[in-house]
């Protein structure tokens, strides 16, 4: 990682909070806040689901790096980026050297009960979403902790008490961040 980091990066599998918690932490550090899921569906004039539908999960990592590429290069962000975003290796390499990574960690029971009823996740659309659900926990998770600079664990607290533990880890880990109040 970079001596000079300004960005801040959240991955995380689906339903484990990085919007919400990255909108929460962007507003506490007086940051601005992107979804690289946002972000794709603005640059492409199409939702992530008709990206899929058309061009597959092959064209949307393909569009899905290109916005990476693009979103960690900017200062003094925080990115919320899209479940799968680890599946790529140079994801993994621009995330880790381009800024600080947080690892939103949630159980499959806790992804489940937060995703039910979103129509919106292309994944999810099959017989058994948490068979689906475990196996992409099993291949991602280890990836997700490889990049990880913190891990915070979701799903037993509200958002604005993990924002307190994650302020409270960067304020510990990397002093020289400036934290609003």
């Amino acid at each position: 990682m970079q001596n000079e980091v300004s960005s801040i990066f959240i991955v995380g599998p689906m339903g484990a909070g990085k919007t919400t918690i990255g909108r929460l932490l962007a507003k506490h550090m007086d940051r601005e806040f992107i979804d690289s899921d946002h972000f794709i569906e603005a640059q492409s004039g199409a939702d992530i689901a008709w990206i899929f539908a058309k061009e597959g999960e092959d064209g949307f990592r393909e569009r899905e790096s290109r916005a990476i590429d693009v979103l960690t290069q900017r200062q003094n962000i925080v990115l919320a980026t899209g479940g799968g975003v680890v599946m790529r290796e140079c994801n993994r390499d621009w995330l880790t050297q381009r800024g600080i990574v947080i690892y939103l960690q949630a159980s499959v029971e806790t992804q489940m009960r937060r995703t039910l009823k979103d129509k919106s996740r292309p994944l999810l659309q099959q017989p058994n979403p948490k068979q689906v659900l475990s196996d992409l926990f099993k291949i991602r998770d280890p990836l997700y902790q490889q990049i990880a600079d913190i891990i915070i664990v979701t799903g037993h607290t509200y958002p604005r008490q993990m924002l307190h533990q994650i302020v409270a880890e960067l304020q510990r880990a990397y002093p020289q961040l400036y934290l609003s109040s």
